[in-house]
């Protein structure tokens, strides 16, 4: 697990060493490919760790004996899940400035935004999963001994429910890693949008675009070795 986090540092702060060496395009712009490179990093970190949350409450609402709630969650799996993200990005930055004049938001807290909304649905679904697969024995057992619902639920059932929620969930990091590049479309200068830029004024698309692609799976590469670090752990916890 450390190895992989040692790895992730390493790309992010160093990966313009290596790109200098690289041949023009490339070489001349490995500065505005790492900027890019952190600027997807920071975006899935903000949008992950908000749509964890966005994921335990919807979870929350859809298990809740509160018919308000139930129903809450439920449009707002229905919404999310059901329109592309690249039209929920679009929207908060153009309309919900519209429907809220109060509220506006930069480029970068327009991704944050969609990108949580987005990821925090699908997490919703896999935490209800793992929630629902916890035996209600065990919330029974743990009222036996003394603990109240809430102290049940964090100590026992939560534990239990994100050991088995796990996979799924490392699982919409890593797309949401590569969905972040939808930012773009906003103008966020992030990795996919610094490729494209560097290839429309280069007319140089195969080096550049290769070069995006290749830091992309770094990135994915190492995540995923963060997530399995994380299961196994879990595993023998």
């Amino acid at each position: 697990m450390l190895a992989s986090a040692a790895g992730m540092v390493l790309i992010l702060w160093l990966i313009a060493i290596p790109l200098s060496w690289a041949p023009e395009p490339i070489g001349g712009n490995a500065q505005l490919f790492a900027e890019g490179t952190r600027v997807t990093v920071l975006l899935t970190l903000v949008s992950g760790a908000a749509g964890l949350l966005l994921g335990l409450f919807a979870a929350l609402g859809r298990l809740s004996g509160v018919a308000a709630l139930r129903w809450a969650a439920g449009a707002y799996l229905w919404i999310i899940r059901g329109t592309p993200l690249i039209v929920q990005v679009l929207f908060v930055f153009f309309a919900l400035p519209s429907l809220v004049p109060a509220l506006q938001l930069s480029d970068f807290a327009s991704a944050c935004v969609a990108l949580s909304l987005n990821v925090g649905a699908y997490n919703a679904e896999a935490i209800r999963a793992g929630l629902m697969a916890v035996p209600r024995g065990q919330t029974l057992a743990a009222q036996s001994l003394g603990m109240n619902r809430r102290h049940a639920f964090a100590g026992v059932v939560l534990p239990q429910a994100t050991r088995i929620a796990l996979p799924p969930l490392v699982n919409n990091v890593v797309a949401l890693l590569k969905d972040s590049s939808l930012a773009y479309a906003i103008g966020v200068v992030e990795l996919t949008n610094v490729g494209n830029r560097i290839q429309a004024a280069t007319f140089q698309p195969l080096a550049t675009l290769t070069t995006t692609a290749v830091i992309y799976l770094a990135l994915t590469t190492v995540t995923t070795r963060f997530s399995d670090a994380l299961e196994r752990r879990y595993a023998l916890a």
